[in-house]
């Protein structure tokens, strides 16, 4: 009646679910107790998270340089490191986003060498949620499910209709009333059910929590969320396969729920532990923007757990008050030797502005979180200058252009004579003298 699972009882869908791929078990983050592969997310005995666990040693045997370079270039060229039993059904061309060489900002930021992993191309929804939806979705379809869901700040509710549009799964969406037009029409554009609440993520997220409960819907960052927080580790693979298989020395990340930050590092650690990079000093870096950042607050106070706030920024992407990820957060940049700092609203639209003047990328606010926040962690020194690093971005500037509308100034109007352009030009030059 409400979509649970399609034909969950037929022999193929019991025969698939028992084929896992290259995954062992679902395991505790806390206490280590094992669950089997199905949709659930949380111990039943300390209510740590889960997450997945793979065979390396099987892995190590299929996934080497050589073969990971003779497939197609997406995120499911590592797919052996991704939590699906088959091959992928969901998103076959995400992935595999461009890693610039931004030698314009690094120069204005004062480091040596610095790169921008650009996810505000990622296909098809311009956000590097694309790559956890794609997971997450082609999971469910293996698990038997026909209709799909999420709480989201924007991103995610818009690959999740994109994709399941794409997949034929009917999907549910549920946001913050008040986010970003662009971002909800994104989402009505491919037919989801978009459901706007009165409040901010947080709450949304605790009645997704009860829905998943009722109708027993693939919530992908619910029930679903060991299989789609994996995704997020392509990310990592592709800047070490574009660095020339090595790690960069610092890598900046934004942070809302702080999984993102911690799956790059747990990436980084699966290529070194396969032999793929060599083991080397790697440090990571989380961004927040100063009207919603516990992690941020917690780490520069030398605190391994965080205080919940409201969120109160135009990041509203990032705007998670309640991060599920925050305490691993806090330990993947203490055991990295990381740092964190946050960014104001202005200094986020500076941020926007400067990566796009001298690198030609437009991104949205988290971007600008990312840049304004690794120019800070440069000029106090926690990121040498004399160093290399990569920035994330994880979004495009076209889903957020409120956030910088009448920032860039307007543009100058004249006739179309070419005496009124030369005279604008004349002008031009007298101010610039």
């Amino acid at each position: 009646m409400f979509g649970r699972r399609s034909d969950a009882a037929r022999p193929e869908k019991l025969f698939m679910s028992e084929h896992h791929g290259f995954m062992k078990a679902l395991k505790c983050r806390e206490c280590g107790r094992e669950y089997p592969l199905t949709a659930t997310h949380v111990c039943e005995f300390d209510f740590g998270p889960l997450e997945v666990a793979y065979d390396y040693d099987r892995i190590k045997k299929s996934l080497t340089r050589a073969a990971i370079e003779s497939r197609p270039k997406t995120m499911w060229r590592y797919r052996e490191l991704l939590p699906i039993a088959g091959e992928p059904t969901v998103g076959r061309q995400v992935g595999f986003t461009p890693l610039i060489k931004a030698d314009r900002l690094a120069k204005a930021l004062g480091i040596r060498e610095l790169y921008v992993k650009n996810d505000a191309v990622n296909y098809p929804t311009l956000s590097f949620k694309d790559r956890v939806v794609s997971v997450a979705l082609s999971r469910s379809k293996e698990l038997g499910f026909d209709t799909v869901a999420c709480a989201s700040t924007g991103n995610l509710a818009n690959s999740v209709a994109a994709n399941a549009a794409s997949a034929g799964l009917k999907s549910y969406v549920f946001i913050p009333s008040d986010l970003e037009q662009g971002k909800i029409l994104n989402s009505l554009i491919y037919g989801a059910n978009v459901i706007g609440i009165k409040g901010h993520y947080d709450e949304v997220n605790r009645l997704c929590a009860e829905i998943a409960g009722k109708f027993g819907w693939a919530f992908v960052n619910v029930n679903m969320r060991p299989y789609y927080a994996e995704g997020s580790k392509s990310m990592a693979y592709e800047i070490a396969e574009q660095l020339g298989w090595r790690l960069p020395q610092h890598t900046i990340v934004p942070m809302a729920s702080g999984s993102l930050l911690t799956k790059i590092h747990k990436g980084y650690q699966e290529l070194t532990k396969l032999g793929l990079v060599a083991n080397s000093e790697t440090h990571i870096h989380g961004a927040q923007a100063t009207g919603c950042s516990p992690i941020s607050v917690a780490q520069k106070a030398g605190l391994d757990f965080f205080k919940p706030v409201k969120p109160d920024t135009i990041a509203k992407s990032l705007a998670i008050g309640t991060p599920a990820d925050g305490f691993y957060a806090l330990k993947v940049m203490r055991d990295t030797n990381g740092a964190a700092d946050d960014v104001t609203d202005d200094e986020i639209r500076d941020a926007i502005k400067l990566l796009a003047e001298t690198e030609g990328i437009f991104a949205e606010t988290a971007g600008g979180v990312t840049v304004g926040v690794a120019k800070k962690l440069i000029a106090c020194g926690k990121i040498p200058k004399d160093s290399s690093a990569v920035i994330c971005v994880t979004g495009n500037g076209l889903k957020t252009l409120d956030a910088v509308n009448g920032y860039c100034g307007k543009p100058r109007e004249i006739k179309p004579s070419l005496r009124e352009f030369e005279a604008l030009l004349a002008q031009e030059e007298k101010v610039n003298a």
